[in-house]
């Protein structure tokens, strides 16, 4: 649960923010977008492998 704590006469919208803030720095919607279709183990693995290589170029490339 996200606990915001308000200060007297603090405008709601700087307390909005701040939740919205801490909100985003848990994930939960990374998580629950990353949850709504399955992926497998190995098509992860291949995304992971090309990003590498992806990097890797780019790092080649920058000396």
């Amino acid at each position: 649960m996200i606990i915001v704590p308000v200060k007297e006469g603090e405008n709601i919208e700087r307390a909005l923010k701040k939740f919205k803030r801490k909100f985003e720095r848990t994930g939960i919607v990374k998580e629950l977008r990353r949850r709504q279709a399955f992926e497998k183990p190995s098509v992860t693995n291949r995304k992971k492998m090309v990003k590498a290589i992806y990097v890797q170029k780019l790092r080649q490339a920058e000396q």
